[in-house]
């Protein structure tokens, strides 16, 4: 399920970010008392009662202004509020409502989102000021909340608002039972629109050589001989300091957030550029969700080969993605269709292996074969030892380990077990994750 969007917005110097970085538990934001920090949007997720949110701060929306900057804040603050499920629109109960909080109201309710209204510095704990209530004449249909965002009073109750907003959790997405959903992802002109016009046949999707073409994520349904699938297309994600276009920040969001609605990534990677720093940070961003990939050289076919071609260009990709040598790689033409069949196999065995799940008893026969191959470590006398192991979940294969000390567990006997699993059961094409525990605890 796509995880709903919450925009925070008002004018400069109201406490957005403030508001930002308190419900997030993060000081991500620049906090500081000048109009005008706040450029672009940031965004992070929070949880409350359970349920996931993607906040995105912005910067003050000055209605009227001749400031370029000031203007270039607002267009990007309209992005934002164009693409979120739910706005927090903050007011200053210290300054009162002013003209442009009038205005701000306006363009709100013309883009018929829901809207919680916030009256941000009521820091005193009781009844509001009687400035508080001069906010009801913006005229939103719901109280405004008073809050105050430097001390956390309100939040809870603002919280609460946002997700009786927010799109209902059985609102997930339908589908049928043995579809794939696959997020492609890459740079722009990596060919991720192409890819999936070259697998439906038709010019369905935008290609264009201007980069930044796909705007948000497009769904396309798939049936063929493979099985089905939702292929998810995403604006390509470039580096934060190439990005401009307030619209396409805001893609880089939508992409992040389709990874998390897939079952499986496709990595674009451009063959004539070879592999980027920031292709090394988009494929992060799949290998972080936990997501099974496939790493794609698309433009093979504009790629001079010899015989030690494909051999030189696979251990580049080990070396730059080191972190996800699980991966699969094709080198395929979404121009000419070279190779695209086959990327479907890679896809379903990818999903199928991140599905796997292995019985109790066939896990302990292979930790116990491990730790007699290569002796659990120790420190000072003291010994490591592992108990058992459980599988606790699929599609992120997810194993329980329990000993006797998790700080005995050094990162390089994780990584000596992981291999031990995939040496056995593959796991190709997934990451996978170990929970270390020690014996008697619930969570680590």
């Amino acid at each position: 399920m796509s995880i709903p969007v919450v925009a925070i917005v008002g004018r400069p110097n109201v406490g957005k970010s403030t508001l930002f970085n308190k419900l997030t538990g993060k000081r991500i934001s620049i906090v500081e008392n000048t109009p005008g920090v706040t450029r672009d949007r940031i965004y992070h997720e929070a949880e409350w009662r359970g349920r996931k949110i993607m906040l995105v701060d912005t910067g003050g929306i000055e209605p009227k202004t001749d400031s370029e900057m000031l203007k270039y804040m607002r267009k990007q603050a309209e992005a934002a509020i164009g693409t979120a499920d739910v706005i927090v629109f903050m007011t200053d109960v210290s300054v009162g409502m002013t003209d442009d909080d009038r205005q701000i109201a306006a363009m709100l309710m013309r883009s018929g989102k829901p809207v919680v209204l916030a009256v941000n510095k009521v820091d005193r704990i009781g009844d509001p000021p009687l400035e508080f209530y001069e906010f009801y004449q913006l005229g939103f249909k719901d109280d405004p909340i008073a809050l105050s965002s430097l001390h956390g009073n309100g939040s809870g109750d603002l919280l609460d608002r946002i997700l009786a907003l927010c799109p209902e959790e059985a609102e997930e997405e339908e589908r049928e039972e043995g579809t794939i959903r696959v997020a492609v992802i890459g740079k722009p002109n990596a060919g991720k629109s192409s890819i999936i016009n070259r697998i439906l046949g038709t010019e369905r999707l935008i290609v264009s050589e201007v980069a930044g073409t796909t705007r948000d994520a497009i769904d396309t349904a798939v049936e063929n001989e493979y099985g089905r699938y939702v292929f998810i297309d995403t604006a390509g994600i470039r580096r934060q300091s190439k990005v401009e276009d307030p619209i396409e920040k805001y893609s880089v969001l939508r992409a992040r957030l389709a990874v998390d609605r897939a079952d499986v990534c496709v990595i674009m990677i451009d063959a004539e550029q070879g592999v980027t720093e920031q292709d090394e940070r988009i494929a992060g961003i799949a290998h972080e969700a936990g997501k099974p990939s496939v790493i794609c050289i698309n433009k093979w076919d504009l790629i001079e080969k010899d015989n030690r071609t494909v051999i030189e260009y696979t251990e580049k990709i080990a070396k730059a993605l080191s972190y996800m040598s699980y991966a699969e790689t094709i080198f395929l033409s979404a121009k000419t269709g070279q190779r695209v069949n086959r990327l479907f196999e890679l896809i379903n065995n990818a999903y199928a292996q991140s599905a796997q799940r292995i019985t109790t008893g066939m896990l302990n026969d292979v930790l116990n074969d491990a730790t007699a191959r290569v002796q659990p470590p120790s420190d000072k006398g003291r010994y490591l030892k592992i108990y058992y192991m459980t599988q606790q979940a699929v599609c992120l294969p997810t194993f329980v380990i329990f000993c006797n000390s998790a700080e005995l567990f050094h990162f390089s006997y994780r990584r000596y077990i992981e291999n031990c699993l995939r040496e056995v059961f593959g796991f190709k094409g997934t990451p996978i994750r170990l929970i270390i525990r020690e014996h008697g605890e619930e969570s680590v």
